[in-house]
């Protein structure tokens, strides 16, 4: 390894990153500090060398987490060859990618055998049981609970109901009869209610 140093800007601009990125880095555990702080500290090959890995790393979307893993692993002497190395190839898409983490995580990328092969189920978030969007060559679908496929749910568009100066009410729609006589009742009774509050 050769002794060249580095001042924090020459650093980055070497390695295309900003100094708070490298700070931040730093501060995350995935560089090592540069022994002092304040304008005269240098950083070495190692310092660039993990840079560009994590840059790397990242176009791999992995998570920081990860990266800081599999650098923890590496001398300065392993991440100057890594860095100097081929990258490997990108993930075809961001579907490939949805794969290889549900494949980490012991999940098979469809959830049914039903499902085509080119398609990856991504669990929502709020509720996760009970539906999950499927996407696949046809398009985004609905995989619910019973085993159903439906289209995605319509574009939806939030509505402001002003129920008095300081009070309001906001409802996504479209929304179905019953749901729209709900909410015409509730908008009744709010407004008597802020009405007997009135002096």
């Amino acid at each position: 390894m050769s002794d060249v140093s580095y001042t924090l800007a020459d650093l980055c601009d070497l390695a295309g990153v900003t100094p708070r990125t490298v700070r931040y880095y730093v501060a995350e555990g995935l560089l090592r500090s540069p022994g002092t702080s304040g304008p005269g500290a240098r950083y070495g090959e190692g310092h660039l060398a993990r840079l560009r890995l994590i840059r790397r790393l990242q176009r791999e979307h992995l998570p920081l987490a990860e990266i800081r893993r599999r650098l923890a692993a590496l001398d300065d002497d392993e991440a100057i060859a890594l860095a100097g190395g081929p990258a490997g190839p990108p993930p075809d898409s961001a579907l490939d990618y949805v794969r290889g983490v549900l494949a980490r995580r012991g999940v098979a990328a469809s959830g049914r055998s039903a499902v085509p092969p080119p398609a990856a189920a991504v669990a929502l978030p709020a509720p996760a049981i009970e539906r999950r969007l499927l996407v696949d060559s046809s398009g985004p679908q609905w995989w619910s609970a019973d085993g159903s496929l439906t289209p995605p749910p319509e574009r939806s568009q939030w509505e402001r109901i002003v129920i008095s100066p300081d009070v309001e009410l906001h409802v996504r729609r479209p929304l179905t009869r019953s749901q729209n006589r709900a909410v015409a009742r509730l908008l009744d009774e709010a407004r008597r209610l802020l009405e007997e509050e009135q002096p």
